[in-house]
């Protein structure tokens, strides 16, 4: 009996991936025009570009090409030559309409016959076409070294890149042209892509009295001020912004000139002491408006230090932030993202409420450590993704769930030791689902030294004060998380602990309001309906707790008592009072 090997030859082979991008959308759209066109780019393909080149076609799929040459030069200078003849194509149609392509060359050997290539370097070619953006070339490093940098193509260092089911990372480099949406920034520049930049323009005055021109740097002084305490958001100083006021300058130079993804300005109107504010955030990449609002006041309010009428702008402008990035991480494919759109939308998601949106969530988190792979908040949040899966009664296992967050912290502080994020969400898993009290507490003792002002550091030593140590202590934490993140768009989370730290100090009162309040935000978090059943069971409401443990079935049909003990530190006195509830109101053991 033959080997496989002895069948077939084994030669060192260039090999193309091209594919159509958005392919479905396309096909969707117009089906019989979309199929017309690739043929005709197929057939432009098969009798010009390719034999001009030394390719041969391997296979052509509806919506992608594989091609095999016998050097870099000829696979990159037929790819250059395509995506021309398919730029050609679009001429003249509107842009959702245009078919592009994006490509990924690998140099390798495989295995070859009459119809077909075979081996490991087919399906790298292919992985590494998903770093491609619409209209550019993706190519690895040993296709890189048959190539002469600005002789056959501007080649540009891409750095070390995951790519799904490839265990070690892969050194690709862009060859040509970025396209209008690059899947891959180059190193240098993913630091300024994790966070969305806001700048506050100075709001104009809408009358002409002198004193009143003061008003429009006070409100951006104070929505600077209150923005600036979010770690979501880069702001840009207001001695850079202030240069705007009264340039009636767009949306776009102020996005040149400042670097900004968002811009806040609007004006105001002053009459014997009172305010009326007319204030609009735009998306600086697509020229919209995010958010618009009018807001009335008084002048002197914004003479205050926590102002009012500021902190009603800057909370505003913030959630629209967020609301836009989310959408973006809903609707659009996540490679073509901006890294800022992936985090924050990462993050929002995992609290969203559907089990659907969660679920996203990860997905968008895994997409963004493939580009991101040294970052370590990025591993920090997807840890935090899987706790919140365990903790919201959605994992089908929680042994491995655990292991899976635990893996995700350990990674990220080989990157980055003293990372104050990452600590307090260790700290988190080890406290909630394995119950090792001392690493628990190293680990946010740890989190807090390194950055004292890690709102979440100070809300997971809440819980473990809540769990373990003493409920007037987690209060006082809880209550000082709270202070230091005022616009967290997760407010939510935080009213959550709030009120296990008063149910842990038996305030049932105030548990009962904390808890009503994060469900506004969160009306299914299965974790918050079980803090306020505890509490309504304990203060004899026993109406009030049937109708919250039936909302809580909806979310976890499966709910036992057991099974709620199965997963985190069963010991802790909170946990045993919210099973005890649980028995009162007869769920089953």
């Amino acid at each position: 009996m033959h080997t496989f090997e002895a069948d077939l030859p084994r030669k060192q082979k260039v090999i193309l991936v091209m594919d159509m991008v958005e392919s479905v959308r396309l096909m969707a759209a117009n089906e019989t025009d979309v199929i017309q066109r690739w043929r005709q780019f197929v057939h432009q393909a098969t009798d010009g570009v390719l034999p001009t080149h030394g390719g041969r076609l391997v296979k052509s799929l509806g919506d992608g090409i594989m091609v095999e040459f016998d050097d870099a030069r000829q696979a990159v200078g037929a790819a250059l030559q395509l995506h021309r003849s398919m730029n050609s194509g679009n001429a003249g149609l509107p842009p959702e309409q245009q078919m592009l392509m994006r490509a990924g060359i690998h140099d390798s050997h495989v295995y070859v016959d009459s119809i077909d290539i075979y081996g490991a370097g087919v399906n790298l070619a292919a992985r590494v076409a998903t770093l491609a953006g619409p209209g550019e070339i993706v190519v690895t490093a040993p296709v890189r070294d048959g190539l002469t940098d600005g002789l056959d193509a501007e080649l540009e260092d891409l750095g070390e890149c995951y790519l799904k089911h490839v265990e070690e990372p892969v050194r690709v480099y862009r060859a040509g042209p970025a396209g209008p949406r690059p899947v891959v920034t180059p190193q240098r520049e993913y630091a300024a892509t994790l966070q969305p930049t806001i700048a506050v323009i100075p709001f104009e005055a809408r009358s002409n009295e002198p004193e009143h021109f003061a008003i429009g740097e006070l409100i951006a002084d104070g929505v600077i001020g209150q923005l600036s305490r979010t770690a979501d958001l880069r702001v840009i100083s207001r001695l850079s912004s202030t240069a705007f006021r009264g340039r009636q300058a767009s949306v776009a130079d102020i996005e040149t000139q400042l670097g900004a993804t968002y811009v806040l300005s609007g004006s105001y109107i002053a009459s014997g002491g009172k305010l009326l504010i007319s204030a609009e955030l735009a998306d600086a990449r697509s020229n919209q408006v995010a958010w618009a609002e009018r807001l009335s006041g008084d002048v002197g309010d914004l003479l205050q230090i926590d102002s009012e009428l500021c902190h009603r702008i800057a909370a505003a402008a913030h959630s629209a932030v967020l609301n836009t990035e989310v959408q973006k991480a809903l609707s659009k494919p996540l490679p073509t993202l901006e890294s800022c759109s992936l985090l924050l939308g990462g993050i929002a998601l995992m609290h969203r409420s559907s089990a659907r949106e969660f679920e996203r969530g990860r997905a968008v988190l895994d997409a963004l450590v493939e580009r991101h792979n040294k970052v370590a908040a990025i591993r920090a949040w997807l840890a935090k993704w899987y706790v919140m899966r365990i903790m919201r009664g959605l994992s089908d296992s929680p042994a491995r769930d655990t292991r899976l967050a635990l893996e995700q912290t350990e990674r990220a502080l080989d990157i980055e030791p003293d990372h104050a994020l990452t600590l307090a969400v260790q700290g988190h898993a080890y406290c909630q689902l394995s119950g090792e009290f001392d690493k628990a507490h190293d680990c946010l003792d740890r989190a807090v030294a390194a950055n004292p002002n890690e709102p979440m550091a100070w809300l997971f030593k809440s819980v473990l004060s809540t769990m373990w140590g003493s409920s007037a202590k987690s209060v006082d934490e809880a209550e000082h998380s709270c202070a230091l993140s005022p616009l967290d768009p997760l407010k939510y989370y935080f009213d959550l602990f709030l009120a296990a730290a008063l149910l842990a100090d038996h305030d049932h009162a105030k548990a009962m309001f904390y808890a009503k309040r994060s469900l506004r935000g969160n009306r299914t978090h299965a974790p918050t309906l079980r803090m306020l059943l505890t509490a309504q069971v304990e203060s004899g409401l026993m109406d009030d707790a049937h109708v919250t443990l039936k909302q809580l079935f909806q979310e976890t049909p499966m709910l036992t008592v057991s099974n709620y003990l199965a997963f985190g530190s069963a010991a802790s006195s909170t946990r045993q009072r919210c099973a005890a509830a649980m028995r009162a109101l007869g769920v089953p053991e």
